[in-house]
């Protein structure tokens, strides 16, 4: 009993790794649409580490921004993408149109990764790779409110899940960045 509880209360603070446990489907195999407009399938980034992150422009966690901004500044070069996907789900936080969205992220915060437009990320109308992403992580793993993060593997594999109030620069998202990016490196090297 004791051991279950510290499992709940460790996926509880910010998750779990895993990966597709019979690899028959990858990030890769979903698509989003830019806010821009247009397919942004995420096959584009194989090869690449990918933080997805659930975003809203009325939320107290919308500071984030600042530090997503700065992750990708800091490692894209490197091969991470940072890709924003504003929702609504939570709060009614994120009640704007992509082209307010868009010009909120790039006036108040400098954003310059890639956003798609606004999408559910939870419930039976949740976006396909979220619907995923809780089939391949588990319940503990869905986004219980804005500013959830996933990373991906150059593979396409889920390989974490940060909660909310995990920081986009904290020590522990900075580990598992700088991890994935090595083993990129790996690779390629």
């Amino acid at each position: 009993m004791f051991v279950r509880c510290l499992m709940v209360f460790a996926a509880l603070l910010g998750g779990a790794s895993s990966a597709a446990a019979d690899g028959s489907q990858s990030a890769h195999d979903f698509s989003f649409t830019a806010i821009e407009g247009g397919s942004l399938p995420l096959s584009q980034y194989e090869g690449k580490v990918v933080l997805v992150v659930n975003t809203a422009s009325r939320c107290g966690f919308t500071r984030q921004y600042d530090d997503l901004q700065a992750v990708w500044d800091r490692y894209r070069d490197q091969g991470l993408v940072v890709l924003g996907v504003p929702s609504n789900d939570f709060g009614g936080q994120e009640p704007g149109t992509e082209a307010e969205i868009k010009e909120f992220c790039e006036v108040n915060f400098s954003i310059d990764f890639p956003m798609t437009t606004k999408e559910h990320v939870k419930g039976k109308a949740a976006h396909p790779f979220y619907a995923w992403a809780a089939g391949e992580l588990g319940s503990m793993a869905k986004p219980m409110w804005n500013f959830h993060k996933y990373l991906i593997d150059g593979d396409g594999r889920l390989v974490d899940w940060f909660s909310s109030p995990t920081a986009p620069t904290s020590d522990r998202m900075t580990r598992a960045i700088e991890e994935q990016l090595a083993r990129l490196e790996t690779i390629e090297g």
